[in-house]
C-alpha cells in the first residue's frame, strides 16, 4: 500500500515537473547560484522599470501598463517556461502591433476605457491562441521561421516606431492614423519644435552615443542611466512648468484584477486577425532569443512548453490591465551578462520591480516623455539591420523582394496586413520553388566513376547513351508534369548521342506521392514505346517503402529501381555488352 502510494506522488511530481518546469528546480535550488541570480535580477528590473513605462506609452496605455505587463508574466514565466534565461515583458515589435492593429478602430487618447477593452480582448485572445497552439503540439511552427520576412518585419517596426517617436523627441503631437500620416503631420509641425525638449532630447541622445562609444559605459545599462538622468534633470528643473511634457502621476497601487467591457462583436473579427499576428512576431521572437542562449548554455528549450507560457503569460497580464509581453532580447542579454545562473533571476527582477512600482514609483512620474521618446528611439534602432537586408540581395533576389515587401508593408499597410501579405508571398515563393526546382544532368569525370552536375563541372561528361537526371525536390502532385516534360526535353537533344536508357537519380527525391509514382510510370510505358528504358536509382528506400505501403508490386511498374547510382551504371554496361554480343551473334549468323 506504502509503495503504491509512493509511486502515485513520484508520478504526481513528474507530472507537475512536466507543467511546470520551474517548481522542481525552486525545489532542488543551489544557494551557490543566489549572489549571481540576485545581482542578475536587479540589473534585468533596472532596465525593465523605464523600458516597460516606454513601451506602455507606445502601445498606447498609461505608464503603469507597462509594469502591470511586466510583474506577473515574469512570475509566470519563471515557473512554466522552459528558458534559464528568457526575459519576458513589454516588447518594441509587440508593442508597436498593439498600436498598429488598434489605432484604425479608435485612437489611444481619445476613449482610454474603450482603448483598454480593445487591449485586455487583443491580449486575451493572442494567450488563447498561444495556449491552444501549444496543446495542439504547434512548437515545430518555431522552425518554419522566414528570415526574410522577419528581417523586412523588424527594420518595418523600427522605422515606424522612430518615426512614431520623432514627435515627443521635438515637443511636438504628430497625429496620424497610420505612419505616413504621422511623418506628415511630424514634418508639417516641425517649425513649431520646443527649443527646451529638443534640447533634452538632444542632450540625451549624447549621453546613449558616448556610453555606446566608451567601452566601459558598456558595463552600465544605458536606458537606465537616461531615465535616471532625464528625472533628475526634470526634477531639479522643474521642466513640466516650462511647457516639457512629462509622463505624470504613476498609481503606487496594485493592478485591479476586474475584466473591462468587451469591444462590440463586430470588432472582433480585426481583433482575432490581430491577435493571429501578434502570436506570430511575439513566438518568433520569444523563440529565437530562447535558442540562441540556451545553444550558449548547453540545453534545450521545448517550444510547445513556450507557446503555452507565453499563452497564459499573455491572459495574466490581460486580467492585470497590461498588455501582449514577448521574449525581451535586451533584458535577456542583460541577465546573461550581469551572470544570471538560473530562470529565479527573474523571479528576483519580477519582485524587485513590485517593490519599486508599490513604494519608489513617484519619481518615474517626472519622466518627461522626451526621454522615452530617446528610449524607444535608441531600443528601435538595435531592431534595425539594414546591412543584412541589402546583403540579402546578393543572396537571393526572392528573398531580398520578400523582405523589401514586408519593410515597405509595414510603413504603408500597417503590421498586420504586412505579416498577411509576407506570409503569402513566403508561401508562393515555396510552391513556385516546389513547382519549379532546380535540376541537373550528371556525368562522369575523366578517370573517376564518381558523378557531377554537368553545368557545374563542364570537365564532367555524360556517359553515351545514358541520362542520369537529378530532381532536387520531391516528386509530387505539384511538379510531376513539370518533372516529366524536363525528362522529355532532355531525352530530345539533339547534341548527344541516342539516349537508351533514362535514370532518375533519387539522391534529392525525399518523398514520392502517388501522382509522382504515376508520372514515372506512365513515363516509363512511353520511353519503352520508343524503345529507351527508364529507371530509378539511389535512396530508393522511401521509394520502396511506399510501394510496400500501398501494396504495389516494382515488377508491376514500367521501371526499374537500382539501390545505387554505381549498380545501376553496372547494369547499364552489362545491357550494352548484351546487346553488343547479340549484335555479333546475329552477324555471324546472316554470315
Amino acid at each position: 500500500m506504502e509503495i503504491k502510494l509512493f509511486q502515485k506522488i513520484i508520478h504526481m511530481l513528474n507530472w507537475i515537473g512536466q507543467w511546470i518546469p520551474g517548481l522542481p528546480e525552486l525545489l532542488r535550488y543551489d544557494l551557490a547560484y543566489f549572489k549571481n541570480d540576485l545581482f542578475a535580477g536587479l540589473s534585468v528590473a533596472a532596465v525593465a522599470l523605464p523600458t516597460s513605462i516606454a513601451y506602455a506609452q507606445l502601445a498606447g496605455l498609461p505608464p503603469q501598463a507597462g509594469l502591470y505587463s511586466t510583474i506577473l508574466p515574469m512570475i509566470i514565466y519563471t515557473f512554466l517556461g522552459s528558458s534559464r534565461q528568457l526575459i519576458v515583458g513589454p516588447d518594441a515589435a509587440t508593442c508597436a502591433m498593439i498600436s498598429s492593429t488598434l489605432m484604425p478602430i479608435v485612437a489611444a487618447g481619445s476613449n482610454p476605457e474603450y482603448y483598454q477593452s480593445l487591449v485586455f480582448t487583443l491580449t486575451l485572445l493572442a494567450g488563447i491562441l498561444f495556449i491552444v497552439a501549444g496543446f495542439l503540439r504547434l512548437g515545430f511552427l518555431a522552425d518554419l521561421q522566414s528570415r526574410s520576412i522577419l528581417l523586412g518585419l523588424m527594420n518595418g517596426v523600427a522605422v515606424m516606431i522612430i518615426i512614431g517617436q520623432l514627435g515627443n523627441v521635438i515637443g511636438v503631437a504628430a497625429t496620424g492614423k497610420d505612419t505616413i500620416g504621422k511623418l506628415m503631420s511630424f514634418i508639417h509641425l516641425i517649425p513649431d519644435f520646443h527649443w527646451l525638449t529638443l534640447l533634452l532630447s538632444g542632450t540625451l541622445f549624447a549621453l546613449y552615443y558616448v556610453m555606446q562609444r566608451y567601452p566601459g559605459g558598456k558595463k552600465v545599462p544605458s536606458i537606465l542611466v537616461i531615465a535616471i538622468v532625464a528625472v533628475i534633470l526634470s526634477m531639479v528643473f522643474s521642466l513640466s512648468t516650462r511647457g516639457v511634457n512629462i509622463v505624470g502621476e504613476i498609481p503606487s497601487a496594485l493592478p485591479d484584477m476586474t475584466m473591462p467591457a468587451l469591444p462590440p462583436h463586430e470588432q472582433w473579427g480585426s481583433l482575432f486577425f490581430g491577435a493571429i499576428a501578434l502570436v506570430f512576431v511575439s513566438f518568433i521572437s520569444a523563440t529565437l532569443t530562447a535558442h540562441t542562449f540556451a545553444a550558449k548554455n548547453n540545453y534545450e528549450v521545448d517550444d510547445n512548453k513556450e507557446l503555452i507560457a507565453l499563452g497564459v503569460a499573455d491572459m495574466a497580464s490581460a486580467i492585470c490591465q497590461g498588455f501582449a509581453i514577448s521574449g525581451a532580447d535586451s533584458r535577456t542579454a542583460v541577465n546573461e551578462a550581469a551572470g544570471g545562473k538560473t530562470r529565479f533571476a527573474q523571479l528576483i527582477a519580477a519582485l524587485t520591480i513590485l517593490g519599486a512600482l508599490v513604494l519608489f514609483i513617484e519619481p518615474m512620474g517626472y519622466m518627461p516623455l522626451a526621454a522615452l521618446g530617446v528610449i524607444l528611439i535608441c531600443s528601435a534602432i538595435k531592431l534595425t539591420n539594414f546591412s543584412w537586408l541589402f546583403k540579402l540581395r546578393k543572396i537571393s533576389k526572392t528573398e531580398f523582394f520578400i523582405a523589401m515587401t514586408t519593410f515597405l508593408s509595414v510603413l504603408l499597410l500597417g503590421v498586420i496586413h504586412a505579416v498577411i501579405l509576407a506570409i503569402f508571398l513566403a508561401i508562393l515563393s515555396f510552391l513556385r520553388k516546389t513547382a519549379r526546382p532546380v535540376d541537373h544532368c550528371l556525368g562522369l569525370m575523366p578517370d573517376d566513376d564518381n558523378f557531377y552536375e554537368t553545368d557545374h563541372h563542364p570537365e564532367a561528361q555524360e556517359v553515351p547513351g545514358l541520362l542520369l537526371y537529378r530532381f532536387d525536390a520531391s516528386l509530387i502532385f505539384l511538379n510531376a508534369s513539370y518533372f516529366r516534360q524536363r525528362v522529355l526535353s532532355l531525352v530530345r537533344r539533339t547534341d548527344i548521342s541516342p539516349v537508351q536508357w533514362v535514370v532518375i537519380d533519387g539522391h534529392s527525391i525525399n518523398n514520392v506521392d502517388l501522382t509522382g509514382v504515376m508520372t514515372l510510370s506512365d513515363l516509363g510505358k512511353f520511353l519503352a514505346a520508343r524503345g529507351i528504358a527508364l529507371a530509378f536509382a539511389d535512396h530508393t528506400n522511401h521509394m520502396k517503402k511506399w510501394l510496400q505501403t500501398h501494396n504495389i508490386d516494382p515488377k508491376e511498374l514500367s521501371f526499374h529501381i537500382y539501390p545505387n547510382r554505381y549498380e545501376m551504371l553496372v547494369a547499364y554496361r552489362d545491357s550494352l555488352k548484351a546487346q553488343e554480343d547479340k549484335g555479333a551473334e546475329a552477324v555471324l549468323q546472316s554470315a
